[in-house]
């Protein structure tokens, strides 16, 4: 089926149906008959629609084009990269990874049910073997085909004829059902100000890449997130000297437990917060210790109230001298750095750890009810927006443990929206009924911190639930099992 346009460029058939024959492995990955086939038979009058639009071929835009495929949902991809992978793809021109870069949670955790990770990789896989596998997964479902690669969506809107919407690429304007908007979360760097100059170098932890930057030089690290204290490990081998510019303080989750990846360890009903952030809590006393011995304030928050740290090597080098804890940052001071307790040091390299925006720059903010950095858009189930029926977002969640499985589901429930449209239209209704009702209690009882990165957060077992329960909402309609 191809994709209609108003460019005369020839673009790629928009992938759509599959057939039966069955793939044994792919990557070493096994791949069922019953996986590539469609979840519901073709509407006769889809025929000529247009096909939505998926910006991005990460996991979120993959999971997306897969389940626009399943359920028979034409669709047309535009990706920046040369290839899929996302942030994963070390030499896409937005990719945040660096060499050293693994996962924080275990591959059983994040892995797409649908296309387990192979045995061979390991149980925090590195960029390469994500790579790999976000390959492996689109050459299994045919998904490469659909996609535009090299190419730039520089801007999305509405049609003003009221005929679908136009997406703007260096190519010229392609005409679509809707967008799904899936570039990701951490593209964009947020970068701080302070006052006073620096007169070394300054470079966000997405500009990193290899530990050589660091011979020799006096480093600075402002941030102590996940990155940054990777970067942080990465950098005592190879500095002179290695400080961590912290201004609240952490919980450190070790990798393992009891010789087991620790997020396979509590798959089961989830224990009410209290009760979960008492025992783990505990737990993490036994295992890590209290990191404020090693510099840390204490955190002014309970564990999972915000994205805890799984890195416990930082406080392996802590303990060896190799690193020091600083207060927050006052003000750059030529060649140094002024502390907000008094105190300063010289330094050569400054890194910030300062994570990320959101950002959708082909987008107009209001369409997704956003007032920009510092916020989150206001979406139902951070993916439906009141403003347009033909705009979502994929991947606007983070989420401890959500792994790439809730954003496969994400992308599940819109699939199943549009194709309710045609084939159960009352149950489409009633569903944008809830999109533009209350919001629905994500946090699962967690009281998360009121930063940036906290405002789209959500507790997985809460957000799943609520996803998969309007998944089946709409699958009975039009007749499918739960």
């Amino acid at each position: 089926m191809s994709a209609s346009m108003t460019s005369s460029e020839p673009i790629p058939d928009s992938p759509s149906v599959y057939g039966s024959d069955t793939i044994e492995t792919i990557g070493g990955q096994p791949v069922s008959n019953e996986a590539i086939m469609p979840v519901m038979a073709a509407n006769p009058s889809d025929a000529q629609a247009y096909p939505y639009a998926v910006i991005g071929a990460g996991p979120s835009g993959l999971a997306a084009a897969r389940n626009l495929q399943r359920y028979d949902v034409p669709w047309r991809g535009y990706e920046l990269a040369d290839g899929v992978g996302g942030l994963w793809n070390i030499d896409g021109p937005r990719s945040t990874v660096y060499d050293s870069a693994h996962l924080i949670s275990s591959k059983r955790t994040t892995e797409f049910a649908e296309f387990p990770m192979a045995d061979r990789v390991a149980d925090y896989p590195s960029h390469r073997e994500l790579f790999d596998y976000f390959n492996d997964f689109a050459d299994a479902f045919g998904l490469r085909a659909g996609f535009s690669f090299g190419t730039e969506v520089l801007s999305a809107r509405p049609a003003e004829d009221g005929d679908g919407w136009l997406v703007t690429t260096p190519t010229g304007e392609h005409r679509h059902a809707g967008v799904i908007a899936a570039n990701g979360t951490l593209s964009e760097p947020a970068v701080p100000t302070f006052p006073g100059h620096f007169d070394g170098e300054v470079l966000h932890t997405s500009a990193y890449k290899s530990p050589s930057i660091f011979a020799g030089k006096r480093v600075l690290i402002i941030g102590a997130g996940n990155s940054g204290c990777d970067i942080a490990v990465d950098a005592v081998h190879h500095a002179a000297s290695v400080d961590m510019s912290v201004r609240r303080g952490y919980y450190f989750v070790p990798k393992y437990l009891f010789g087991k990846p620790a997020d396979t360890l509590n798959q089961g009903r989830p224990l009410p917060p209290r009760i979960k952030q008492a025992i783990d809590t505990r737990v993490l006393k036994m295992f890590t210790g209290d990191p404020v011995r090693f510099g840390f304030p204490k955190p002014d928050y309970k564990i999972y109230e915000s994205h805890p740290i799984v890195n416990t090597l930082v406080l392996h080098h802590l303990g060896h001298g190799d690193l020091q804890i600083r207060p927050d940052v006052e003000a750059w001071d030529g060649a140094g750095v002024r502390f907000r307790d008094g105190t300063r040091d010289d330094y050569d390299l400054i890194v910030l750890a300062t994570g990320y925006h959101l950002h959708y720059p082909y987008l107009d903010p209001q369409l997704l009810r956003w007032s920009g950095s510092g916020s989150a858009p206001d979406l139902y189930l951070n993916i439906f927006t009141q403003e347009d029926p033909n705009l979502f977002v994929m991947g606007m969640i983070e989420a401890s443990g959500i792994g790439w499985q809730g954003r496969y589901e994400q992308a599940e429930l819109i699939a199943a929206y549009l194709r309710a449209r045609h084939d159960a239209p009352a149950a489409a209704a009633d569903f944008e009924r809830r999109i533009a009702g209350p919001r629905p209690d994500l946090s699962g009882g967690y009281h998360y911190l009121g930063i940036e990165r906290m405002a789209y957060y959500v507790n997985k077992d809460a957000y799943r639930t609520a996803v998969r329960a309007e998944i089946d909402r709409l699958r009975v309609s039009q007749g499918a099992t739960p």
